[in-house]
């Protein structure tokens, strides 16, 4: 299982992380509805490949599959944060969110923030972060909860 930056091609690939991330993990904390909304099946290609380029991702990659990625916005932004369903409690995750601090460091951050679904909270917790604020965000015509989640970076960590 190795990091690397995210390069044209990979769209396809993390969408299906995208999906089984939501479909096969998320569901247990979000209900039929929910979770089409948030991820439909005929999700318009175009628009998929152009949101994942503009986050500029890093992915996780092991045995010549996409298994991961995640993104860090300059701001100190968490936007997306996805392991495959099939790929889930194998450590990806710990090694994007190292990956993620180690990032935050070189570029000498004071905060991470992010938009947290139910089912990654603890996760997210279990990194230091915390819940600011419960939001009931409109996605395609259905409110999909969420939690506003930060973490203030230690000067060693900044």
């Amino acid at each position: 299982m190795h990091v690397r930056k995210f390069r044209v091609g990979d769209e396809a690939a993390l969408f299906s992380v995208y999906y089984s991330a939501i479909h096969q993990i998320a569901s247990r904390d979000y209900s039929t509805m929910q979770i089409e909304a948030w991820a439909p099946a005929d999700l318009d290609s175009c628009v998929w490949e152009t949101r994942i380029r503009g986050i500029n991702p890093f992915v996780i990659e092991a045995d010549g599959l996409l298994i991961a990625y995640a993104d860090l916005q300059e701001s100190g932004y968490i936007d997306h944060f996805f392991v495959s369903g099939d790929h889930s409690r194998q450590g990806a995750g710990r090694l994007l969110m190292e990956t993620i601090h180690e990032n935050a460091k070189r570029q000498r951050l004071e905060m991470l923030t992010s938009d947290v679904s139910r089912t990654a909270q603890p996760f997210f917790e279990h990194f230091g972060f915390e819940v600011l604020e419960q939001r009931s965000p409109m996605i395609r015509g259905v409110v999909v909860p969420n939690a506003l989640m930060r973490k203030t970076l230690a000067d060693h960590e900044a």
